[in-house]
């Protein structure tokens, strides 16, 4: 037997059509609540797959340290775009 249709509210982003995305970002929920459950939400999914695990790898800190390492590079960029501009001579 088919399954029947998700609804659109209840899709995830990439199972939307890009005709349908318009509308399923109007449903979505930017209140600071609605951000602070999805931030949750991501947190506790990335927590239970990479580190709550049996048998642990270095696979969940090794990305959270490469988010430290981008976070940091784009914090600083302004800083480092003016030296590379510079001559040493």
């Amino acid at each position: 037997m088919a399954q029947p249709p998700v609804l659109l509210k209840d899709m995830k982003l990439l199972d939307v059509k890009l005709g349908q995305l318009p509308s399923w970002l109007a449903m979505r929920d930017f209140t600071p609540g609605g951000i602070l459950g999805a931030i949750r939400r991501g947190y506790n999914r990335y927590y239970t797959k990479y580190i709550d695990v049996r048998k642990g790898g270095l696979g969940g800190i090794s990305m959270v340290l490469a988010g430290y390492v981008v976070i940091s590079y784009i914090w600083s960029y302004s800083h480092l775009k003016h030296e590379r501009r510079r001559k040493y001579h």
